[in-house]
């Protein structure tokens, strides 16, 4: 199961359906809430209609037992007085839960007294008259129907509602009750419980929930198994991503290349990605052992050199000759060092954050070179910049050393300020660098002139490192035309604020 989980398809598709999952949920039970909320209402509504019917006929006078009752099996209807007396209830009714009234058999109506001997047998007959018309009258106002006839009453306005159950026919089932009552004067205040069947609402909620219940397992089914196969099909192009690059790590190859989908997602941007950065680390292998083999062909020239000299002084001590000897030894030291500052900067060795005046530098550097062919101008500016004094340094002296080989009788150095650059310029009259040659000059281990010797035009390491650190310091370094004929080297970098 953990190794299942492991795999992003497995995640993507447990997670969809889970979400589609909790969204279904929530939305079917809004679905039967407002369903069952509906139909109760309607429930209501029946049963308070039911009702008023039933308070109506009482208001018009009609006698509880001559109430005309909707049938029991839809609306059970009770009608009960003041002391919860039943005196009317609707046909089969058996049992009944909620109205506050269990009686299901009205009580008998009680019968008046019969005459007494007592009584006078006979009345005047201007007292018969006056009974028989008020007799007539009390007839008329009661609608001349029933035994004992009521006179009109008042309806409550809002019903009371509540809930319960009523047996009919032997079946039993829930109601909704609406209660009103009646005020009248011979009978007091009547209350009509009318019960409208929830059997619909129980019925459309039980059948919603039973197609949920159904449906919903297989949707959330369609849904993992989509999921599924879409994040599959999305993946593939990463399955081949992955293999590919197992297959570089074990050959070491880094001439291949992952595939890339004809896409423009996401996985399309990491493959070609990847390609790029495949492409620059073959580059840099490729950049490496062209350095090792380049270094261990420069070294070895003065090793050799050296070599023989102190086997032939060793052999013959009169014919060693010293001076040879000792060049080849700081050329080897030089040599050295160079390398070694290479593989610092290879390293991605950062510059310190001291601030340097290339004025004062170049008054420095180019006072140790009384003896060459150097004129410094008047143009030295004073202008900072933040980095190494050791690094930059190591760049001017490398830059002029460059142009003394070159130059054929002077070489010029400047500084000023260019609004937030620095620029360094070391310019010499010799013939100058072709065009198509300027950005070769600043690749490692590369003369122009091949025929030149070694001992004459260094290891070609010079510019390289020039170049190197003026990157790192934020800067760059070209070459133009020299104003005066032959080559300007310019070093551009960012003048130091008064918060760097």
């Amino acid at each position: 199961m953990k190794r299942l989980f492991a795999s992003v398809r497995a995640r993507a598709a447990v997670g969809a359906t889970l979400v589609v999952a909790l969204a279904l949920v929530a939305a079917g039970t809004a679905v039967l809430l407002s369903l069952r909320t509906s139909l109760i209402d309607q429930a209501d509504g029946q049963a308070a209609s039911t009702a008023r019917d039933v308070a109506t006929q009482l208001s018009a006078g009609v006698a509880p037992d001559k109430l005309e009752l909707p049938d029991s099996d839809d609306h059970p209807v009770q009608v009960v007085d003041e002391n919860d007396r039943l005196l009317a209830a609707s046909d089969d009714l058996e049992e009944i839960t909620g109205t506050g009234v269990t009686d299901v058999t009205p009580a008998p109506t009680p019968r008046k007294p019969p005459p007494s001997d007592k009584q006078e047998a006979a009345e005047d007959t201007d007292d018969a008259e006056d009974a028989a018309e008020d007799a007539a009258d009390d007839g008329d106002s009661a609608g001349g129907s029933g035994d004992d006839p009521l006179e009109r009453g008042e309806i409550s306005d809002d019903p009371h509602r509540s809930e319960g159950s009523a047996r009919v026919d032997g079946e039993t089932e829930d109601y909704r009750f609406a209660e009103l009552t009646v005020d009248t004067e011979s009978r007091g205040e009547l209350t009509v419980h009318a019960g409208a069947t929830l059997a619909t609402e129980q019925k459309a909620v039980r059948t919603a929930l039973t197609a949920m219940l159904i449906g919903f397992p297989l949707l959330l089914a369609v849904i993992a198994a989509v999921t599924w196969l879409v994040t599959r099909r999305a993946l593939r192009p990463v399955d081949a991503v992955r293999a590919e690059m197992a297959v570089i790590t074990a050959s070491e190859d880094l001439g291949r290349r992952v595939p890339e989908p004809d896409t423009h997602d996401e996985i399309a941007r990491l493959a070609r990605t990847t390609n790029e950065t495949l492409a620059a680390l073959q580059a840099s292998v490729e950049r490496q052992r062209r350095f090792v083999a380049d270094a261990s062909h420069e070294l070895r020239s003065p090793i050799a050199s050296l070599r023989t000299q102190l086997e032939v002084g060793a052999a013959h001590p009169e014919l060693l000759d010293v001076p040879g000897a000792v060049e080849d030894t700081v050329r080897l030291q030089e040599l050295a060092a160079d390398l070694l500052l290479l593989a610092r900067l290879d390293a991605g060795e950062k510059p310190g954050q001291g601030r340097v005046d290339l004025a004062a530098l170049a008054r420095e550097e180019l006072s140790q070179r009384t003896g060459d062919r150097v004129v410094v101008t008047s143009d030295l500016d004073s202008v900072e910049v933040a980095g190494s004094r050791g690094q930059l340094a190591r760049v001017l002296g490398n830059l002029v050393t460059n142009a003394q080989r070159h130059t054929r009788s002077r070489v010029t150095v400047t500084s000023r300020a260019d609004g937030v650059w620095a620029v360094l310029e070391v310019a010499d009259d010799g013939d100058g660098v072709p065009r198509q040659e300027r950005e070769r000059i600043f690749e490692r281990f590369v003369r122009l002139d091949d025929a030149r010797s070694r001992d004459e035009g260094g290891a070609g390491l010079g510019l390289a490192i020039a170049r190197d650190v003026a990157v790192r310091h934020g800067g760059t370094l070209t070459v133009d035309d020299s104003p005066g004929g032959g080559a300007v080297f310019v070093l551009r970098l960012p003048a130091a604020t008064a918060g760097s």
